[in-house]
């Protein structure tokens, strides 16, 4: 019985990964999960409620309310949803909570694609191919620029370029499962690389791993 594939993407906010975690999916038609929003529900659901964010016990509990409809909000993909999803993220009770959901998605017989921080380090380390995808803080900061302002159009560069180190500060030095590259992952740079590009630097990696091609 052949294994079925797995594919984790890991690395920092805007680093490019869940874009290249959907393309790769639609190419071996896999599911795929950016379970950043998974945080990014737990957050949004604890601030329209107006709680406190360091109650543990509390934001934890909200992990069982997250819906199929709720992951389909526009608004978990909004500037607020991120920095809620990096305060709730750092709490060891929300990720043991949420932990269990993505394991077995990544454990489907179907195979899937993954991607958030701790993927091939703690969801799934038996994963076929792990990549990490990286840039440079300043050219993370210039995409998820572009994505917000269109929305908030008196957002600055500088505004979201304070945020992206907050969080890569905050995910790297969390105590439970902090952002790092597994031992056996690809680096993958995409700081000077065009979307179809990192793309195709992405499926020579599962290439060489798995050696597979499309449809293969």
């Amino acid at each position: 019985m052949t294994k079925p594939l797995i594919i984790a993407f890991d690395g920092p906010a805007a680093s490019g990964k869940g874009t290249l975690a959907s393309r790769l999916a639609a190419d071996y038609d896999l599911p795929m999960l950016d379970t950043g929003l998974l945080y990014r529900a737990v957050g949004y659901l604890r601030a329209h409620a107006e709680g406190d964010m360091t109650d543990a016990a509390a934001v934890a509990a909200l992990a069982s309310e997250i819906t199929p409809e709720l992951l389909e909000n526009p608004s978990l993909r909004g500037r607020g949803a991120g920095e809620w999803a990096s305060q709730v993220a750092a709490l060891p009770e929300v990720r043991a909570a949420l932990k269990q959901y993505q394991i077995d998605f990544a454990r489907r017989p179907s195979g899937a694609v993954l991607d958030g921080r701790d993927i091939g380090t703690v969801i799934a380390p038996e994963a076929n191919v792990k990549l990490f995808v990286t840039a440079a803080p300043e050219v993370r900061a210039h995409r998820r620029w572009l994505q917000l302002v269109r929305d908030t159009p008196d957002l600055t560069e500088a505004e979201v370029l304070a945020d992206i180190r907050l969080r890569d500060e905050r995910d790297s030095s969390r105590s439970s499962a902090p952002l790092e590259m597994a031992k056996d992952a690809v680096l993958l740079d995409t700081t000077d690389l065009g979307i179809e590009a990192a793309i195709e630097h992405a499926r020579r990696i599962v290439k060489d791993r798995c050696g597979l091609t499309l449809g293969g």
